[in-house]
Order: structure tokens, then C-alpha cells, then sequence
């Protein structure tokens, strides 16, 4: 009975404990607002206990393909910074662009990835994407040099797997679905960067090893996704198909990397005279699982998003003829044939890369993503009934940011914003009129220290293969049966890139 009674002492001068100190740290939270003009955004009202309609909201409208739609709801619903409460914590969004500046610039070091490094370990491994701190910045020195453009200006490594895709699809024209085309052709491209040649997966039966390894590649990223989508309760998901997945992935590359490094090779990478980006960092990465965790998270960017950007801008062209036209006037002009065209071509050719630009617009191959303060910090503004004033984010908080809504601001792009108009770009665009719109306004390729590496091969990548499709073809129109709805209407798949969820299909003639 003594003992029960110490016991239930102790219990209660543990909980009397803990409540003192969350009252303190409440009151110094209180204090710290106070000192700094701080106040709360709007609040993401819960119609359900301890926030599980988010949960819900989330899951139904992933499984309806309607994710972005929904967080573009919430936004408009509230503004361009909220609070909400999830599961009984409480996070934060944003899509103003001082806030993004502070997140990515100049409080950088106030912000972590929170859990995305577990999330994504098993399948990405230890890369540029999944670490920080002083890893990521020796990573970035690696990685940066073998990223500039005189690697492939050339355009010699975006040739031959252009040239297989041309060769299986059909010569007389018909109806084809571009998008599982396109992610085998980045695929292939980006493994003949990597790799020094590619897996040809384009080529490939449908049970061969390459296409094992990409259906691995696929489901281990679906469940990344879906892991993604709980934050902290990652580990919820999981399972034996997962771990497969990720095995598989990790085979394939081990092999890949084991054969084209038992390869005649000198000390500057090159191989044939070409520049081999695996041989030049091996040198920098001599621990394998270092190596293949940088092949992995190169390659998954190299493959997604720009396959994500051709499907979504061919998606975009064949519903708004007259823009097509206006880009075959401009293609036809080029007076460089397939095997003289340089990247400073595909660079002048101001119609097309104004496409680009609105395609990534639209829709941002990573469109949306989350950073957890890693002290007590304060974004600039969003709080108060005004939604001007700073608010002040504790220690250890997710901020969300969806990039989908933030490049539909009318108020950065104009009343049309939902509008696929890609002239936009030579107007003086709200966008232009203030240096931290200009800089954080604009996102598909991240922004601050960590811009992304390979925003000038991706680009180049996309421009080279849209030409060369538009030479191949006098005709590119809808096909009979497809709709034509208004921009963003159509259903999407959220996984770490944004897909269309039924394809992109084209009628080539």
C-alpha cells in the first residue's frame, strides 16, 4: 500500500511537473509574440475532433486525384498563410513570398527537413536530397561542378534515347499515350548522363530487368509519398512490398554502378571522350552505399520532373492550338538541322521557353513540400485580422508550402493566373515589380541555397525533345473523345511529382 501510495506521489509530481513547464514555455511563447508584434494567421476551422477530418480530407481527395484543388481550397479559404490543427498538433501553411524567403534564404538556418530523411532513407539512401547540414553542402560541392552546362551543350546524351522513342512511335501517326513514354525516355537519358550509356529502357521487353527496376523505382516512390502524408506517423506505412521495392532498387543500382566502374576509365571521367558524371564522383564518394544514395536521388530527379514537364506542356499544347501553332511558326525558323542544334539554339527560342515557364507554372513538378523550424523563429508576415503581421512559429513546428497555389496568385500574375497563356512572360507581370516576389514568387526549381543543381539540364532536356517531336510531326492535335476543360480541373496524381492522373494522350500525323 506504502509502495502504491510513493508511486501515485511520484505519478502526480511528474504530471504537475510537465504541466509547469508547458505553462512556461507557453508564457515565454506569449512573451516573444508580444515582443515582436507577433499574431496568429487565420485558423483552418476542424469540423471533427482532434482535427481527424484533415486526415480524411487529404485521403479522399488523393484517391480522387484532387490533392492540389484542395490545398488551393484551403489557402483561398483562409490566405496565403493559415494555421491548422492536425491530429491534435498544430502546423502551418504558406504561400507568401516573404515567408518562402525567410524558409529558404534568410533564416535557412532555422529550418530543417523535420522527418523526410526517415521517410525517404530506404529508398533514396544517404544523397544531396535526404541530408543536411554540412553533409548536404560537401554533397553540393560535388555534385555542382558535374551539373554545368558544358557537360551536355552537345546535347549528344539527349540524342540517342530521343532517337528510340522516334523509332517505336508511329511513323504514319495515331493516338498515343506520351506520358509512360516519357518517363522511360528521362529515364534512359538521365542513366546515359549518369552512366555513361543508358539502360535503353525504352527498348526493353516488359519483363526485363530495366522494367523491373523502374516498376520498383515507381512503387517505392508511391509509398514515400503516402509516408510523406503523415509526417511524424510515417511509420505507419511500410511492409514487405516496400522493403522489396526499395531492395530492388538498390540491386539494380549496385550493378549498374559495379559495371560501368569496372570500365576502362581515366581520372577525369571520361569515357570515349565523353564525360561520365558516375566516374567523376566516384572519385569524390569512395563508400558505396554514399555513391549509390547520390545515383539514387540524381536519378529520381533527373526521371520525374522533367517527364513530369514534357507530359504536362503537350497536355497543355494540343488544348490551346493557336499557342501550338505559334511555337511551330517558331521551331520552323531554326535554320540548325537535328544534328547541328546546340543548346544556345533551344535557348533563343523565346515562344518555347516561355511554355516551359507557364507549364512549370501550372503545374511545378514538386508541388508541394514542408520544412520544420529547428528553434523558435518568425515569419514575416500572415498573422493578425489584416494577415500583415509576423507570426511566430515554435520550436520543432511543420510549415507547409504548396507551390501549386502559389503560382496561381492572381495578385502575382494576374486575374488570369488560372490560365495556361504563356505571352505572360515578356508583360510586366505584379511578379516582376518587387524583389522578393521576383525571387520567391516563382518556384519550380526551389529557391535559396538549395536551388535545385540541375534546373539547366532539365530545361534544355525538355526544349531539345519538344523540338525534335514538333520536326518529327506536321500534325499534334487532341484526339476525338478528349476533353477540353478549364485548367486545373483535371484530375492529378500527387506523389512526390505531379502526374496526370489519365495520361497524356496526342494524335501524332
Amino acid at each position: 500500500m506504502e509502495h502504491l501510495l510513493l508511486f501515485g506521489l511520484l505519478f502526480g509530481f511528474a504530471v504537475l511537473h510537465l504541466y509547469l513547464k508547458a505553462r512556461r514555455q507557453l508564457k515565454a511563447l506569449e512573451a516573444l509574440a508580444h515582443e515582436h508584434g507577433c499574431l496568429p494567421p487565420p485558423l483552418l476551422e476542424n469540423q471533427r475532433p482532434f482535427g481527424v477530418d484533415r486526415l480524411e480530407q487529404i485521403f479522399r481527395a488523393e484517391a480522387e486525384d484532387r490533392l492540389m484543388e484542395l490545398f488551393l481550397f484551403h489557402f483561398r479559404q483562409t490566405g496565403y498563410t493559415l494555421k491548422q490543427v492536425f491530429l491534435m498538433t498544430p502546423a502551418y501553411g504558406t504561400v507568401d513570398p516573404a515567408n518562402l524567403e525567410a524558409m529558404f534564404s534568410t533564416n535557412f538556418s532555422d529550418w530543417s527537413f523535420g522527418p523526410r530523411r526517415d521517410i525517404t532513407f530506404p529508398m533514396f539512401g544517404d544523397g544531396i536530397f535526404t541530408q543536411e547540414g554540412d553533409a548536404w553542402k560537401r554533397s553540393r560541392e560535388i555534385l555542382r561542378p558535374q551539373l554545368v552546362y558544358r557537360q551536355y551543350e552537345d546535347l549528344h546524351v539527349f540524342q540517342q534515347p530521343l532517337e528510340h522513342l522516334l523509332s517505336i512511335l508511329p511513323k504514319a501517326g495515331g493516338v498515343v499515350d506520351l506520358q509512360p513514354l516519357f518517363f522511360r525516355l528521362t529515364l534512359d537519358v538521365t542513366t546515359a548522363f549518369l552512366f555513361g550509356k543508358s539502360i535503353n529502357s525504352l527498348l526493353a521487353p516488359e519483363n526485363s530487368q530495366e522494367q523491373t527496376f523502374a516498376q520498383a523505382f515507381d512503387t517505392a516512390q508511391s509509398y514515400v509519398a503516402s509516408r510523406f502524408r503523415l509526417l511524424d506517423l510515417y511509420w505507419l506505412i511500410g511492409g514487405r512490398k516496400w522493403r522489396d521495392a526499395c531492395a530492388k532498387v538498390h540491386m539494380f543500382a549496385d550493378q549498374i554502378i559495379d559495371q560501368n566502374l569496372s570500365e576502362s576509365e581515366n581520372a577525369e571521367g571520361q569515357s570515349d571522350g565523353r564525360y561520365v558524371f558516375l566516374k567523376s564522383v566516384a572519385q569524390a564518394c569512395p563508400d558505396r552505399a554514399s555513391l549509390r544514395g547520390q545515383i539514387i536521388n540524381i536519378l529520381a530527379a533527373g526521371r520525374d520532373t522533367t517527364a513530369c514537364l514534357l507530359s504536362w506542356t503537350f497536355f497543355l499544347l494540343v488544348r490551346h492550338p493557336n499557342v501550338m501553332e505559334k511555337l511551330r511558326a517558331e521551331i520552323n525558323n531554326l535554320a540548325a538541322s537535328d544534328e547541328d542544334i546546340s543548346r544556345s539554339d533551344l535557348r533563343n527560342l523565346n515562344y518555347l521557353q516561355n511554355i516551359l515557364k507557364e507549364t512549370l507554372r501550372l503545374y511545378p513538378s514538386v508541388p508541394v513540400n514542408t520544412r520544420t523550424s529547428t528553434k523558435t523563429t518568425i515569419l514575416p508576415t500572415g498573422g493578425g485580422t489584416d494577415r500583415k503581421s509576423p507570426v511566430l512559429i515554435p520550436k520543432g513546428t511543420a510549415v507547409a508550402y504548396s507551390v501549386y497555389t502559389l503560382h496561381r496568385r492572381p495578385d502575382l500574375y494576374g486575374m488570369d493566373a488560372e490560365c495556361f497563356r504563356p505571352e505572360r512572360w515578356d508583360e510586366d507581370l505584379p511578379l516582376f515589380r518587387d524583389r522578393t516576389t521576383q525571387n520567391y514568387g516563382y518556384l519550380p526549381f526551389h529557391g535559396g541555397p538549395r536551388i535545385c543543381l540541375g534546373m539547366d539540364f532539365a530545361l534544355t532536356e525538355a526544349a531539345y525533345i519538344i523540338m525534335r517531336i514538333f520536326r518529327r510531326y506536321p500534325n499534334i492535335a487532341l484526339p476525338l473523345g478528349e476533353t477540353v476543360e478549364l485548367v486545373g480541373v483535371e484530375k492529378q496524381t500527387t506523389t512526390l511529382v505531379l502526374k496526370i492522373a489519365e495520361g497524356c494522350k496526342v494524335e501524332l500525323g
